[in-house]
């Protein structure tokens, strides 16, 4: 199958990664969904809006010179009227039982963050610069 720029096609995300998805198309060519182009808002997190094994509807945007096929998510949707709503992300990253007190989650918040600043600073530590500053 001969892929053409501006084609709307199925695929299969076979693969995520911080800067995008990869996508099997028909004909066994893959491509990659850079985060830019998986949803017309901010992507922070990939995972929020692609799983792997998900069927999505892709449009090619491009092929570069070394044969790499650009997709787009967003592209491929009809644009949305104004006053409408983007549909929802796949997954959301808001817990779903709220039976924790307030107390509990800013403790565990607190743990977290604690985790990821001691984490920071023996990054620091190993790149030779000296703590206390």
């Amino acid at each position: 199958m001969d892929l053409q720029v501006g084609s709307i096609y199925e695929g299969k995300v076979t693969g995520i990664t911080k800067f995008g998805a990869f996508v099997s198309l028909p004909g066994g060519k893959s491509g990659m969904v850079h985060i830019s182009e998986v949803a017309n808002a901010y992507v922070d997190d990939i995972h929020n809006y692609l799983t792997e094994g998900q069927t999505v509807t892709v449009k090619l945007i491009g092929i570069d010179q070394l044969n790499r096929i650009n997709l787009s998510v967003k592209k491929a949707v009809p644009e949305q009227p104004a006053g409408v709503a983007p549909p929802p992300p796949v997954r959301s990253t808001i817990p779903k039982s709220d039976d924790s007190s307030f107390e509990d989650k800013l403790r565990q918040f607190m743990q977290t963050s604690e985790s990821k600043m001691s984490d920071l600073r023996a990054g620091a530590d190993k790149r030779g610069r000296r703590r206390g500053r």
